[in-house]
């Protein structure tokens, strides 16, 4: 059994016991999330799709950490001018390990 989720404007395919590392969620580590935008829901061969979502499927995982991610650099410059300027962005990430898929 495997579901498509929606979290921060990304899709993940998951099954239970999967970790995975998304964007930042507001829960504490430890504590239980629900997602409740399930795309996609594949239960032994049965597919079902939703339009958008799947009504009643949730899939209920645990917070287990909050990190960030490695850091990317953005340069920009512009030549004979004297102007170069560098940036970093390390990303704010949350480690979750998914326990169940209810449809």
């Amino acid at each position: 059994m495997y579901a498509v989720l929606e979290t921060g404007s990304k899709q993940y395919r998951v099954t239970a016991g999967d970790t995975l590392e998304i964007e930042r969620l507001e829960v504490e580590a430890g504590q239980p999330f629900t997602f409740d935008r399930v795309l996609l829901v594949s239960n032994e061969g049965k597919l079902t799709v939703g339009s958008p979502t799947v009504a009643q499927a949730t899939v209920v995982a645990d917070v287990v950490a909050h990190k960030r991610g490695e850091k990317k650099i953005a340069f920009k410059m512009k030549r004979r001018k004297g102007y170069h300027r560098t940036v970093g962005h390390r990303q704010e990430l949350t480690v979750v390990k998914i326990k169940e898929i209810k449809a």
